[in-house]
This record gives C-alpha cells, sequence and structure tokens, in this order.
C-alpha cells in the first residue's frame, strides 16, 4: 500500500482547498423569513412514503434483491463518503482516472446534488461550522440540520459567503465537471434504472419491489445516513478535540454512514483521510481507500501523526 502521510500540517499539500475554519467572521443576530421550498417538501413526503412501501415489500424480496440493496447502499454511499467528501471536498488523498469515474458513477447513484455543490456545501459548513453561514447550521436544532435545511430557502449570508468560495480546483477537475454538465442524466440511469432493472433483469424480480427496495428504499436510508453527520453528528457524542465547535464523536453515525462519524476529529482534522483517529475500525470507507491504495488505484492519503492528535487531545481535556 502507498505510504501514508503523516504530518501535523498536512495541510500544506492541499492549499487549493478552502474548508478552514474562519475564526474571523463575527456573526449577526438577524433572523430572516422562513420562505419554504414546496417542491422539496412535496418531493421529500413522496419518496420516504415510497421508502415506507419499500418496507412492506421486504417479506416478498428475494435474497438476491436484498444482498444488491446493500450493494446499491455501501457503492452510493462511497460516492459520497470516499469520493463527494474526503476526494473532493478535502483533497486527503489522489486518486486515479479510473476511480474517480468510478466514485462519480457512485455518487450520481447516490443523488445527493451534484459533487461540484455537494463539495461546494461542504467547504462552507467546514469554514462556517455552527453559524448562519453553515447551510445546515446544528445550531438551528436536530430538525433543521438533518433535513429542514434543504426544505427552506438558505440565509442570505450562506449564500453570499458560497459566492466567495475557492473553488478552481473543481472547475479544473475533467471529472468534476462532467458529471456536473451530465447530472440528470446519470442520476436517471444510475439512481433509478439500474437499481430497478438489473435484479427484475437478471433474475427476474418484480419492477415494483426492483423500484422501491434497492431503489427508494436504498436511496431514503442512504440520504438520511448522510444527514445523520449533520445532524446527530453535531449534538450527541463527546468532543475530545476541540470543545469550542459542536461536531462530536457519534459511533452509531460511523456506522450508518460508513465512517462519516468521528466528527469532532474530522472538523478538527479535516485534510485526514479517514477522518478518523481509530483508521478503518468502524469506517468502511477508510477500508475502501486502503484497498484502493493496495491496488494502485489511489495514492497519497494524508494522515496525522499520533503525536499530534494526542496533543490536542490533551489540550481539549484541559
Amino acid at each position: 500500500m502507498t505510504d501514508k502521510k503523516q504530518n501535523g500540517d498536512a495541510r500544506t499539500d492541499s492549499s487549493t482547498v478552502d474548508d478552514a475554519i474562519d475564526f474571523t467572521y463575527k456573526e449577526k443576530p438577524w433572523k430572516p423569513p422562513t420562505i419554504l421550498r414546496w417542491r422539496n417538501i412535496i418531493a421529500f413526503i413522496l419518496l420516504h412514503l415510497g421508502a415506507l412501501y419499500g418496507l412492506i415489500l421486504i417479506p416478498s424480496t428475494s435474497p438476491s434483491t436484498l444482498a444488491w440493496t446493500a450493494f446499491c447502499y455501501v457503492f452510493s454511499g462511497l460516492g459520497v463518503t470516499a469520493g463527494a467528501h474526503r476526494l473532493w471536498s478535502h483533497r486527503s488523498y489522489k486518486a486515479s482516472f479510473p476511480l474517480q469515474v468510478f466514485l462519480a458513477f457512485a455518487n450520481s447513484m447516490a443523488f445527493q446534488k451534484n459533487i461540484y455543490e455537494w463539495v461546494r456545501d461542504h467547504r462552507l459548513h467546514h469554514k462556517y461550522v455552527g453559524t448562519d453561514a453553515d447551510p445546515h447550521n446544528a445550531s438551528r436544532g436536530f430538525f433543521f440540520s438533518h433535513v429542514g435545511w434543504l426544505l427552506v430557502q438558505e440565509h442570505p449570508v450562506c449564500a453570499e459567503k458560497k459566492q466567495k468560495l475557492s473553488l478552481s480546483d473543481l472547475t479544473t477537475d475533467k471529472v468534476v465537471m462532467f458529471q456536473k454538465r451530465h447530472y440528470v442524466v446519470s442520476v436517471l440511469v444510475l439512481w433509478f434504472l439500474v437499481p430497478t432493472l438489473v435484479p427484475w433483469y437478471l433474475w427476474g424480480e418484480s419492477l415494483v419491489v426492483g423500484c422501491f427496495v434497492p431503489g427508494l428504499l436504498r436511496y431514503v436510508a442512504v440520504l438520511n445516513a448522510t444527514w445523520l453527520v449533520n445532524s446527530v453528528a453535531h449534538m450527541w457524542g463527546n468532543r475530545p478535540y476541540d470543545k469550542n465547535i459542536n461536531p462530536r464523536e457519534n459511533k452509531f453515525v460511523s456506522f450508518s454512514a460508513i465512517g462519516e462519524g468521528f466528527h469532532n476529529y474530522h472538523h478538527t482534522f479535516p485534510y485526514d483521510y479517514a477522518a478518523s483517529e481509530f483508521g478503518s475500525r468502524l469506517n468502511l470507507t477508510t477500508a475502501f481507500i486502503n484497498l484502493m491504495c493496495s491496488l494502485g488505484l489511489a495514492k497519497d492519503p494524508k494522515m496525522v501523526s499520533k503525536g499530534v492528535t494526542a496533543a490536542t487531545s490533551q489540550t481539549a481535556a484541559r
């Protein structure tokens, strides 16, 4: 496997990544009027009703389709965690072109905005975490940080800060921009047609089961797993590295979001490819990146040294 870069200041290797906390930002106590986004509200209600129907269909679902559903869950999840998050948001490792294409396909199956928009929002979250400039500000409560931020018009300060982010590394990334240009088609194929038609074509599953189990139920499960990182992992758990921010360590979130629940660590050291102090433990995404490195499809995974994490933990404990 490629040697990991153990560095107390690994950000020097990713200077183009605009995700460092802006300590100069001073929040103003201003609450704009709430403007509901009815299209999203109706869409999410219908999607969750479809997922509930998928749950009802599970007893009549074949083992092969259940296995396919689990595969689609992990595959689409990796498009978010290993792709949009650790590779493109934080540039915590380098991926070969075939791996980038694989992760872009997986990201389209996840259907959580295209890579460019996902990364833009996530970098904004890191830069202004817990403020009105944070897209899913956990200081506004569980519901808002979990899904409410998608149901209302974003805060004007958030919209303003979004325009000032440096995203030049994305605009020059051919894979990111190709997916952005063809996002609608890629989502139609990978989010809906592939999960639905593969079990129908290969082993005779009904189209209804294919649509509602590996399709909608899997999608809503991955969606909520990602949202748990924004909500639960910012509200419940311990803060061993930085008690001045709200992100926390939460093992349940790490399990459901395939490795993204060690959140106090991640916000303290966002450039660490493992997004955790525990390597691949409860961290399927880190295990996947390690595998890709061993196969020569990824390299240069950045990792904070044990000395730095220990010193930071001791400082936080005082």
